[in-house]
């Protein structure tokens, strides 16, 4: 019989990890992101937690935190996806990394969320664009801000806008003779049809 691979949230995690997310909850309400209440009840469900998944969830709506402790949970690389004069799609339900690089020279890059599995309250999307296309398909309630993406002599196409929504994709870098276009999906549902805006269709299951 083959043991199914354990999921890395449900790890158990030591009384150092512990501590080192409280450390970094203390640099948060230094940075002014937590209120002295919200510190305290995230200090105290972390000093409760069992496992990597209950750990982690403390810190899921904090960006930009780091710490020099190599062994850390919480500290993992962006995920790097490169398209030189080629084309690179993800869709269906892969797994979003909280942070991303896409690095596209004379290439195309396509990434569906519509139906992948996004577990961060923000997504964090950096641009490196030379002649190339980036398309984002943001699930249907999802929010967006590119204030942060540089363009020369390129496009950028927001259908989303940043309205209230989650989860929140933050994007930035640059674009050089490229185009962004970023979309959302929208249901339609007829009778037991659903049909995704654009792309898809399917068979109502209730």
């Amino acid at each position: 019989m083959t043991e199914l691979p354990v999921d890395p949230r449900e790890l158990r995690v030591s009384d150092a990890e512990r501590s080192h997310v409280v450390n970094l909850l203390q640099k948060a309400i230094g940075q002014g992101l937590l209120s002295l209440d919200e510190f305290t009840e995230r200090t105290d469900r972390a000093l409760a937690a069992k496992t990597r998944g209950e750990l982690n969830a403390v810190l899921v709506d904090l960006p930009g935190l780091t710490h020099t402790d190599p062994t850390s949970p919480v500290k993992t690389p962006p995920v790097e996806l490169r398209a030189n004069m080629s084309t690179i799609k993800r869709s269906g339900a892969w797994d979003v990394p909280r942070e991303l690089i896409i690095r596209n020279r004379l290439g195309s890059t396509k990434l569906d969320f519509s139906e992948a599995r996004i577990e961060h309250a923000e997504v964090r999307i950096k641009l490196d664009v030379s002649g190339g296309t980036v398309k984002l398909q943001l699930p249907e309630r999802a929010m967006v801000d590119t204030n942060g993406v540089q363009v020369i002599a390129g496009t950028v196409k927001d259908r989303v806008g940043g309205a209230s929504g989650r989860p929140r994709f933050v994007i930035t870098g640059r674009i050089t003779a490229g185009t962004l276009k970023i979309r959302r999906s929208g249901y339609v549902r007829i009778g037991n049809v659903v049909i995704r805006s654009p792309w898809k269709m399917g068979v109502a299951t209730d």
